[in-house]
């Protein structure tokens, strides 16, 4: 336990020195997160009135980010795999990292579902023991159970192997090896029950399709690599983090299958919608061409989530492109521009490109064109910059022990 103690205390003074840029980098996320909890304690005080949510779109902004983060911490798998089950080398040079991603994920999941309920303080409800969760008919009290196991799974890994560093000793596969298979249904359990939520939903005919899980899974398979690749190509380049070109090269290589797969079941979901149209189709009308072309309002109603749903696909079809043709791939600073249209088109598409068809029009046919407040948008980057936070000091410390910076000191003899 004190030499536990020791690597706590001394991780806090590894975290509060750095380099100019590291800490700019630190002042400007602590800056977003105090604007954001900010502007999260004015819609405390007033209500989610401040938001641009209504009656007709009660899902917005916090939960499309929920449903996308939800993925980056699914994608973790991705190198988990490789890394620890096939034993591949250059894999193991990052999967922690990507393990750290997913931790800094999962907390931005629980905090945006705690900014989009309107009385977190009663989140005891969902308590075993405590409250009434309704387990296990509530597909809510699975999210709740399977984001947490999985954070607290992540956490534990993490910290060991972290530690363990700190230490100088090798890790124990006896002890790692089970956390590690636990992991990865996991990985797929907290998408799988996150699509649920959504298919659950019988009054929402267009998120009820047995093909939404498989879809938010392949999804998750390019959103996450293409984060973690960026994140990479980062820290090769201001962390002194030695990467392999081998590792970048065949993460590029997982994205153009994961790609291929995403716009595939997308692809089947537009042709059932629009080879044979029914009164159900007017949600993906709405999602591709505007209400107006769908007949449910007039003038320039759906103009906007139209023409951010034709920017994503096209951002996924030029990133899979350069993925696809192992002369673009190999170029290091065009893998890196695509994994980035590759995580915007997923942004787009996983996020309100997939939450606003499935709510407009409403149950009663009413068009409610739904933009975020901005107390939504302060809220949201407030978040992601809080994640972005744990991320980069968790990641600092990791990068501090794997270089020989911070490491046990045995106590000096009186």
């Amino acid at each position: 336990m004190s030499q536990f103690a020791q690597f706590v205390t001394g991780s806090v003074g590894v975290v509060a020195k750095g380099s100019r840029l590291y800490l700019g980098w630190i002042a400007v996320l602590i800056t977003l997160v105090l604007i954001g909890a900010w502007a999260y304690s004015h819609q405390l005080g007033e209500g989610l009135i401040v938001s641009n949510m209504r009656d007709q779109v009660s899902w917005g902004f916090y939960i499309g980010n929920f449903a996308f983060l939800v993925g980056i911490a699914a994608a973790a798998v991705v190198l988990v795999m490789p890394a620890y089950v096939y034993e591949w080398g250059p894999f193991k040079e990052v999967v922690l990292l990507g393990e750290l991603m997913a931790v800094a994920a999962i907390v931005m999941c629980i905090l945006f579902v705690t900014v989009d309920v309107g009385r977190p303080e009663m989140v005891w409800h969902m308590m075993p023991g405590v409250g009434t969760p309704n387990f296990p008919f509530s597909m809510l009290t699975w999210d709740v159970l399977v984001l947490s196991a999985y954070l607290a799974v992540n956490l534990l890994v993490v910290t060991y192997l972290v530690f363990k560093g700190f230490m100088g000793k090798p890790h124990d596969k006896r002890l790692l090896m089970p956390v590690v298979f636990l992991s990865i249904p996991m990985a797929i359990a907290i998408h799988t029950v996150t699509a649920f939520l959504f298919v659950g939903l019988v009054s929402r005919p267009f998120w009820n399709a047995g093909i939404l899980a498989p879809r938010f899974i392949a999804s998750a398979f390019c959103s996450g690599p293409a984060l973690m690749l960026v994140m990479f190509l980062v820290l090769r380049r201001y962390g002194k983090l030695e990467i392999s070109e081998s590792a970048l090269l065949k993460a590029g290589e997982l994205l153009a299958y994961a790609m291929v797969i995403n716009l595939f079941l997308m692809g089947a979901e537009v042709f059932k919608e629009f080879y044979y149209t029914t009164h159900h189709s007017i949600h993906a009308q709405y999602q591709w061409f505007g209400a107006e072309h769908a007949g449910a309002c007039e003038g320039d109603c759906g103009a906007m989530i139209s023409a951010f749903s034709w920017i994503a696909l096209t951002a996924d079809l030029c990133a899979l492109v350069i993925f696809m043709v192992p002369q673009l791939r190999r170029r290091i600073p065009l893998l890196g521009f695509a994994a980035l249209l590759a995580f915007f088109g997923t942004y787009i598409e996983k996020g309100m490109g997939l939450l606003l068809p499935g709510m407009t029009p409403g149950v009663l046919g009413e068009v409610y064109d739904y933009l975020p407040s901005t107390t939504e948008l302060l809220v949201g980057a407030g978040i992601w910059a809080f994640g972005a936070l744990v991320f980069t000091l968790m990641t600092k410390v990791a990068l501090s022990v794997r270089q020989g910076g911070f490491h046990h000191q045995e106590p000096t003899p009186t």
